[in-house]
């Protein structure tokens, strides 16, 4: 056996930092590190989780065996809780990991007060959960059909039998108290970034769970740098440094070439983590009060600066001179993501996948305008996406074009009356096929970006005469819904977990369904393609899959493709060592907030 190999291309192009940022001389108290999320929290169990919010919170509460350096780009694999990365077979089938002795979750009652260490057996059992269907995991595709006798776990327990998590499972199992092994039944290319993911390799204890059962989304206890102090749902959150945490200290590889990753690890180098005793978070959804209350100083960072204040904040790319005279800088980075809105394919109204239900699913796509979307409401901070994979990951394909982005009104009008959608009684407005009524519903939030976005469609809509009705909701009860196939249509955004093409490709597949496949699309020969690349190394090879792939998708049209965003983060000149990572969400210990400078700007 020999260890996997630990470096992988992503390709993101980073924006480079200040390097003063990185440079400046040794702070003295640390401070809090105040942000605002957009979006509310799910909750705090990883394996029952999908969304991106949740993930920040639940990464780092709980650990991964593997993780990623923070500084080095392209990205690379690092241990975690692992001794080393996993040695594994020559036919790529067999991976064995070595768990770090002497760490501990922190107290919780359902340890009857004694230390509870971290095993091999917890990330047994937390991969386990993924495959139980108690849990809904939006994330069994990940491992489903991969690891020896867990599919056939998870069949008994659909049939009715209790799902045995003391099953000695050939493909899941222990080798002694800090040694797990892992069979896979064929190759897996990415299984590595699996090993990195939380809401699939985060150990959660078995006692914890089993004692808070339902409401284990409530009470997350875990070893990694964070713990909850106080939760106020989907309005506040206040995470603490787990004064339990063992020793770890700052280590990193940046690139020879980036001076300011290369001035963070000067500055960081050899520190106790986590740097940040504290964190407090908002969920403010509305962008405005949100870029206000980082102008007035009561936030130190604002993620992703919404890009309705674009012009004001980042005049031609740049800090505006106002905000840099302040000290605040930048870190500026195409995301590996994509935008999209899906159209349930279950529906009985823009589903289907006979010629006509095609046709308007084309229409209605040909229709809305993405490129007013970008050069107004996202004020060109975003590309159009050309398939659904997102920029950085091996797979995406910088130089494709396709029909995705078009806006043919005419072209949609035309489809639309060959396929009998017509206006029958005049009022304006299309009739299916049939003579009944059609109506379009879609779903959003009630911010004001949203609102925006919604006129847009409205007005796009409008002019091809198909009605379309808005219906606003928040966002966890919308993603509930959605995951249950109750909703038509919703725009989402969907970012890369692996920097591979599978993060993206995986949300069209069938076995997805009722996890992240919101659209409920299921094309048998798509998903034998996707099934297909799994057994594929990054290359030439795969990429012509992936290509057969993205005509499937296209020709089906189960989404309307949106854009990539480019994410702008701004912080305060207190804040030292943020430099955006492309996959890795529990970034909080490596960042730096000068309590003293903080102090200085905030005191009355």
């Amino acid at each position: 056996m020999k260890p996997i190999a630990a470096s992988l291309l992503v390709g993101i192009v980073v924006a480079t930092m200040p390097v003063a940022a990185g440079a400046a001389d040794a702070p003295g108290t640390p401070g809090v590190l105040r942000y605002a999320f957009p979006i509310a929290e799910t909750g705090f169990d990883p394996q029952e989780l999908s969304d991106l919010y949740s993930s920040f919170l639940t990464s780092n509460i709980y650990e991964t065996p593997l993780t990623y350096d923070y500084l080095a780009r392209p990205v690379k694999v690092i241990p975690n809780t692992a001794e080393a990365l996993p040695e594994v077979s020559p036919d790529g089938l067999t991976w064995t990991l070595k768990i770090r002795k002497g760490i501990f979750f922190t107290d919780d009652p359902a340890f009857r007060g004694k230390p509870r260490e971290l095993t091999a057996a917890d990330y047994v059992y937390s991969i386990k959960r993924v495959y139980d269907p108690r849990w809904k995991s939006p994330q069994l595709y990940n491992v489903e059909g991969f690891i020896v006798g867990m599919d056939e776990e998870r069949e008994k327990a659909l049939n009715g039998a209790r799902f045995d998590y003391d099953s000695v499972v050939p493909g899941l199992r222990t080798l002694d108290r800090y040694t797990m092994q892992i069979r896979l039944s064929k190759p897996n290319y990415n299984f590595i970034h699996v090993l990195t993911y939380c809401f699939v390799s985060c150990a959660v204890a078995r006692e914890v769970v089993e004692a808070q059962a339902e409401k284990i989304m409530e009470h997350p206890v875990g070893t990694g740098p964070y713990v909850l102090g106080e939760w106020r749902r989907s309005s506040h959150v206040t995470m603490l440094a787990n004064p339990a945490y063992r020793a770890r200290y700052y280590e990193a590889s940046p690139a020879p070439d980036d001076a300011a990753a290369q001035a963070i690890y000067a500055r960081m180098k050899g520190r106790k983590l986590p740097l940040t005793p504290r964190v407090e978070i908002s969920i403010i959804e509305q962008a405005q009060p949100r870029w206000l209350s980082f102008l007035n100083d009561e936030a130190d960072f604002i993620e992703r600066l919404p890009e309705e204040f674009a012009n004001v904040a980042i005049p031609n790319n740049r800090v505006a001179p106002n905000l840099a005279k302040r000290g605040i800088w930048i870190d500026r980075n195409p995301g590996a993501e994509v935008t999209f809105t899906y159209f349930a394919m279950e529906n009985p109204i823009v589903g289907g996948y006979t010629p006509e239900k095609v046709a308007l699913r084309r229409a209605i796509s040909l229709g809305y305008d993405t490129a007013e979307e970008i050069r107004v409401l996202r004020r060109n901070q975003a590309i159009p996406a050309q398939t659904p994979i997102g920029p950085g990951v091996d797979g995406y394909d910088a130089d494709f074009r396709s029909i995705g982005p078009d806006h043919d009104p005419a072209k949609a009008r035309a489809l639309l009356d060959l396929y009998g959608y017509v206006d029958r009684d005049g009022d304006g407005y299309r009739e299916l096929p049939d003579g009944s009524p059609m109506v379009i519903e879609r779903y959003s939030q009630p911010t004001q970006v949203y609102k925006e976005m919604d006129e847009l469609w409205k007005k796009d809509m409008d002019a091809i005469g198909v009605r379309i009705i808005v219906k606003k909701q928040q966002f966890p009860e919308l993603l509930k819904q959605s995951k249950a196939g109750q909703l038509m249509m919703w725009g989402l955004a969907w970012s890369a977990t692996i920097p591979d093409a599978d993060s993206f490709m995986g949300t069209l597949y069938g076995g997805g369904i009722g996890q992240i496949n919101h659209s409920r699309f299921r094309l048998p020969e798509y998903d034998r393609l996707y099934e297909e690349t799994k057994r594929l190394p990054n290359g030439p090879e795969r990429n012509a899959i992936y290509l057969r792939m993205n005509k499937l998708f296209l020709a089906y049209a189960p989404w309307k493709l949106g854009v990539h965003r480019i994410y702008t983060d701004l912080m305060q000149p207190w804040v030292h060592g943020y430099h955006r990572h492309p996959l890795l969400q529990n970034w909080w210990p490596y960042v730096e907030v000068d309590g003293e400078e903080q102090r200085k700007v905030l005191a009355p």
